[in-house]
């Protein structure tokens, strides 16, 4: 498994990246191996403000559908346009090519409240 050091994790294992008032946000290498081959990726919250923990979406696999959840506040400024195309870049790399929205957050300090790559590792070992 992939835990990279630069990001943060959430329970329901999504991450996120900030970089300034932009965070990017996709799911883990151990989510995307738990669920299989991804088929499809349904996000239509664009441009709406949501809440921490709200869903913003579905990951549709072969053999299951899982809801995405948001790891902090803000409004969604961007659906990855590739994954309509080509969902499986989420398994081959799901913090590069496979990510799933950026969206500008309304306090980057929230982030701190997620786990780093060490905590997140000992969940999912």
């Amino acid at each position: 498994m992939n835990f990279p050091e630069n990001i943060r994790y959430t329970k329901d294992h999504e991450w996120v990246l900030i970089e300034g008032d932009i965070a990017t946000v996709g799911i883990t290498d151990f989510a995307q191996h738990e669920l299989g081959d991804i088929v499809y990726v349904e996000i239509e919250t664009k441009g709406k403000p949501l809440a921490a923990e709200t869903v913003f979406g579905t990951v549709e696999a072969v053999k299951t559908v899982s809801d995405l959840f948001l790891p902090v506040s803000g409004i969604i400024t961007e659906v990855n346009p590739n994954l309509d195309s080509a969902p499986e870049k989420v398994n081959s790399d799901p913090y590069g090519e496979g990510w799933m929205i950026k969206m500008k957050v309304d306090n980057p300090e929230d982030v701190k409240n997620l786990m780093d790559a060490d905590a997140y590792r000992k969940v999912v070992n």
